[in-house]
């Protein structure tokens, strides 16, 4: 399952962003009294081919893929060197797949910013370089100890050279998700759960008062700096489309007339999600279940039968499969696909496609 932490300053509308897409109707108030327990809930990631999937075989069961969302406590000046909810806050950070920063863009005289200003680029800023404190503290930590030994093992050697990379990127209060690194290299940095690593996607919150990402405070340059950095980014009217979830779809389309809403905020920030991880998903279905399932990019078939089951994974002999467009236009019938000679055996270095309909045949 995908884990998306929900990060950003103090009254950025997290909360507000975090009720939008998991509509869980979470208390929107700043968090009290030193309270760190972040708010958490899944959400089925919305996908038009499973719900045809499901409305085809009616099963019994329906699984559609799932994503749970963690909105964390605001991150204020001085976190990444455990300042105030720092460390607690940075501990869920770690354990997240992918972060949402949620940036304010609206004015509102009736919740100052804590800033003083509405000013997203200084805020963007703020947060990643409290992101930079946390990880740099991390990277001295194990150098130090690493620097103390007499004589280092190769592996360690190799690990001393690449941390020493990192302090590099960091003192020059740049994330390591842009440093030039190798596939192992990469996996061997994911012990560390450096936060600046993780994909981060940006989420600017507006209010009715703004029709579009263009009418924002310093757009150019914000959007600049947004790219640079090569993230994406992801409009949201949080408030609005918080209060339009009570509302009907013709009334909620009233109210959104003149705006950039062509679809809601969930499915946009779950689509862009699996598009920054490069995630796809695949299908099984039957008249017992119908589920989606979440695997990266250029995984094979093996890597699918593992996340059904373990025995599926051990004891795979094939993957017999179809593309859902072959399906569906082949009467949705693994037997007609076959007729038709779209449906194909393979081996256990295929790599499944997003879309693919599979089953796996083993024998444990």
């Amino acid at each position: 399952m995908l884990h998306c932490g929900i990060v950003g300053l103090p009254l950025s509308g997290k909360t507000t962003i975090f009720n939008v897409i998991t509509r869980a109707g979470a208390e929107v108030k700043p968090y009290a009294g030193g309270r760190t327990d972040p708010n958490r809930a899944v959400v089925g990631v919305p996908d038009g081919r499973f719900d045809r999937l499901v409305d085809v075989h009616v099963p019994k069961k329906e699984t559609p893929a799932q994503v749970e969302f963690v909105d964390l406590a605001g991150l204020s000046r001085g976190a990444g060197k455990g300042e105030g909810l720092g460390n607690a806050f940075l501990s869920f950070v770690a354990d997240a797949d992918a972060l949402i920063h949620v940036i304010r863009c609206f004015d509102n005289a009736g919740v100052p910013h804590p800033e003083g200003s509405v000013d997203p680029l200084r805020d963007l800023e703020i947060l990643e370089l409290e992101l930079i404190f946390r990880d740099l503290s991390v990277v001295e930590n194990r150098l130090g100890k690493l620097r103390s030994k007499k004589k280092l093992l190769p592996e360690e050697s190799a690990e001393k050279g690449l941390l020493e990379r990192c302090l590099d990127r960091l003192t020059g209060e740049k994330p390591i998700r842009g440093l030039d690194m190798t596939q192992e290299e990469a996996r061997f940095l994911r012990g560390f759960a450096f936060v600046t690593s993780k994909p981060q996607i940006i989420a600017l919150n507006m209010d009715e008062s703004q029709p579009g990402l263009s009418s924002l405070p310093n757009w150019d340059t914000l959007r600049r700096s947004i790219e640079e950095r090569g993230l994406s980014m992801v409009g949201i009217y949080g408030r609005l489309e918080m209060d339009l979830l009570d509302l009907s779809p013709e009334e909620a389309a009233e109210f959104t007339e003149g705006l950039s809403i062509d679809e809601p905020a969930r499915d946009r920030l779950i689509s862009e999600a699996y598009r920054t991880l490069g995630l796809i998903s695949f299908f099984t279905c039957g008249p017992d279940e119908v589920r989606a399932w979440t695997l990266r990019d250029g995984e094979n078939a093996v890597d699918a039968a593992g996340a059904i089951h373990s025995d599926l994974a051990r004891g795979f002999i094939r993957a017999v499969v179809v593309s859902y467009d072959d399906y569906t236009e082949n009467g949705d019938s693994m037997a007609n696909c076959r007729d038709a000679g779209v449906l194909r055996q393979e081996g256990k270095d295929y790599r499944v496609r997003d879309g693919d309909i599979i089953e796996i045949r083993f024998n444990v």
